[in-house]
């Protein structure tokens, strides 16, 4: 598997992917899924926009841009999406590694993230592995699919 920034190609796999996330409700805070214009331009906005690709396919990926402005700027955030297909296979981990790297090169100094679900046990075992620290818990933070709400929880990495 390789980790490298995403080309015009992989717009359509890329958008699939984002939109399994978004329309299961439970990770990301967007509501409205992609469309191939509003992808484009969406992924190109970034900072750096990354994917995984395996044997040809991409099959994850990731985007990273500042979390604020002026002199909180140099705090960057990213969001995470690998298929439903092949969860389990540590490609998260990789695209957080590289996420990293990709962050410190784009002259970031803190990595953090806004709003991990409390219950996203994967994402938040693999996040304290790496490093990460959690700041705290935000009750009632993030609003589910399904209407209820769970806590969410502020994490950042020192790049």
């Amino acid at each position: 598997m390789i980790i490298r920034k995403f080309e015009d190609k992989d717009l359509n796999s890329m958008i699939d992917i984002w939109n399994e996330i978004v329309e299961e409700g439970i990770a990301f805070p967007q509501e409205d899924a992609l469309d191939i214009s509003s992808g484009k331009e969406f992924f190109e906005s970034q900072s750096y926009t990354a994917v995984a690709e395996l044997d040809g396919e991409v099959v994850g990926l990731y985007i990273l841009h500042p979390n604020n402005v002026g002199r909180c700027g140099h705090i960057c955030n990213a969001s995470y999406a690998v298929s439903s297909k092949l969860r389990g296979r540590h490609i998260g981990e990789k695209l957080v590694l590289d996420c990293l790297d990709q962050g410190k090169k784009h002259g970031f100094k803190v990595l953090q993230f806004n709003a991990v679900v409390e219950s996203n046990t994967h994402a938040r075992h693999l996040y304290e592995r790496l490093g990460f620290v959690q700041l705290g818990t935000i009750p009632g933070g993030f609003r589910m699919k399904d209407g209820h709400y769970e806590n969410i929880c502020p994490y950042y990495h020192t790049l």
